[in-house]
């Protein structure tokens, strides 16, 4: 008799996950209706990489803090292990921070000026009462510091005495502190120069192997993309129009506008001539989404239907997703392994420092 082996719950889903802003009445009429995410579901599992990316204004940092529960939803639910955490409250909430956090874009706003790194990192590792007293705090505060590669001696200092790439790191450590399952990652990275880019890259990396974590990524580049992420949902206009592994997204997108995105990488010499023009035009108003698929008022490969109808996304084997209605016409339009290949010089410089550092901790491991 064959044993079924169970199907792991996923530590993380959105069902029909919707958020609208705006829409309250103000004296004599109403203030416009953001439609920010609408009806998106996903799942992640435990220990991946999951990726969102989309164009600024796509709803995808607005879906990050869904997830966490910084905002609520319209509609829709967010479940957590297999729990329904839609309308949790109290201390139901106050665990479910401990084992969800966030690492904000801004290494700058995101830090309180007027605390130490010591107060910053140690709040949450004593609002979660996971030490006992004042010095088992601050043993604490300097592991978490020596862990994101800190010196333990900064916890007397101030957020404006260090760089960008330092506070990020400080960042990390803060959302380390109360000993997370999960960690939404809001463009952690955007706002860094390229070689403190690849370091953060890799701090992420190497800190998800050693404690564990699933890292959900919420990022418009798609170099940092394509070298750290298992799966990658592609975000457009608040809804999701593909879902798939990263080597089969890149390799081969199926919607216009995967392929739009990956025609826009830069390419690696600029004698290097684009055989089809990369996506065009503005990103609508969410105020104002278009009627049927949202992506059709851009879209080169737009028929009639396209405006009338909203594609549903089609499963296909694998799991993989893609919501457009002429997909299998299109698939083969662009954008995938060709371009794919040409890089830009930003994530030459990345992979070259991530494969120095991989090889760095190969030999420390087999002396």
């Amino acid at each position: 008799m064959t044993s079924v082996k169970p199907i792991a719950t996923p530590i993380l889903e959105a069902s029909a996950l919707t958020k609208r802003f705006g829409g309250e009445r103000q004296m004599f009429a109403r203030t416009p209706t953001v439609h920010a995410v609408n009806d998106v579901s996903f799942a992640v599992q435990t220990g991946e990489t999951f990726a969102i990316v989309g164009e600024s204004g796509c709803g995808k940092s607005t879906l990050g803090r869904l997830l966490l529960r910084l905002i609520d939803a319209t509609q829709g639910r967010v479940l957590y292990q297999g729990e329904d955490i839609t309308h949790w409250q109290g201390a139901k909430l106050r665990r479910l921070r401990r084992e969800m956090q966030i690492i904000f874009q801004d290494p700058f706003a995101s830090l309180n000026p007027g605390m130490t790194i010591g107060q910053i990192i140690g709040e949450p590792v004593a609002f979660h009462g996971l030490v006992r007293n004042a010095s088992e705090r601050r043993e604490r505060v300097a592991q978490l510091l020596t862990k994101v590669g800190l010196q333990p001696a900064y916890a007397e200092r101030y957020p404006h005495e260090f760089s960008g790439g330092q506070r990020q790191r400080i960042g990390i450590a803060r959302a380390l502190a109360g000993e997370p399952k999960l960690i939404v990652g809001d463009e952690p990275v955007s706002a860094l120069d390229v070689s403190v880019q690849a370091q953060v890259i890799n701090l992420l990396e190497s800190l998800k192997a050693e404690l564990g974590l699933t890292l959900v990524m919420v990022a418009h580049d798609l170099a940092v993309i394509r070298h750290m992420s298992d799966r990658v949902a592609v975000m457009y206009l608040g809804e999701i129009v593909e879902l798939a592994q990263v080597d089969e997204l890149f390799d081969a997108p199926l919607h216009p506008y995967t392929q739009a995105l990956l025609r826009a990488i830069p390419a690696s010499s600029p004698h290097e001539r684009r055989t089809r023009p990369a996506l065009q035009g503005d990103l609508p108003s969410p105020t104002a989404p278009p009627p049927g698929c949202r992506f059709h008022t851009r879209c080169p490969h737009a028929k009639p239907r396209c405006s009338q109808e909203r594609p549903l996304a089609e499963t296909l084997p694998g799991g993989r997703q893609v919501a457009c209605h002429f997909w299998r016409d299109v698939q083969n339009a662009g954008g995938g392994a060709p371009l794919a290949a040409s890089v830009s010089t930003k994530l030459n410089e990345r992979l070259a420092i991530y494969r120095e550092k991989q090889a760095a901790l190969a030999a420390n491991a087999n002396p």
